[in-house]
């Protein structure tokens, strides 16, 4: 069984920075090459908000327009994790940041979806941005 943990969170200064880190446990060591992985938030009175994927096998990395640019996804097979590299961070991004995975081996298009619907996901964990 999936489990997901995030870590890494907290409070940040505007234009400061942040790594979040989500590990996956339950699963084979390397095994998450053969899952696409996400990261998505939700503020205060807003509704989720997906913001970055990384295809399966090696497929391709998305970001929403909100953060491209300042956020950079990426993922350690070897550590079965996913990161989250936040920089330029702006009061708006303050949320509760969440890691998604679905296992999808062999994606014969090597495309992702950042809005995509995840079974597995992690418990969330603050990030606020604040001076």
């Amino acid at each position: 069984q999936l489990t997901l943990v995030e870590s890494g969170g907290g409070l940040v200064q505007p234009g400061g920075s942040l790594r979040l880190s989500c590990t996956a446990s339950g699963i084979e060591e390397f095994a998450l090459d053969f899952y696409v992985v996400g990261w998505f938030r939700q503020a205060p009175g807003k509704e989720r908000e997906g913001l970055s994927c990384i295809a399966s096998n090696g497929g391709d990395t998305n970001y929403a327009d909100s953060v491209r640019g300042r956020f950079t996804m990426s993922k350690d097979n070897a550590k079965n994790t996913i990161y989250l590299q936040m920089d330029s961070l702006k009061p708006e991004d303050t949320a509760v940041y969440y890691c998604a995975a679905d296992y999808f081996y062999g994606n014969p298009s090597g495309y992702c979806s950042v809005q995509r619907k995840y079974t597995h996901w992690g418990q969330g964990i603050q990030v606020t941005v604040s001076s």
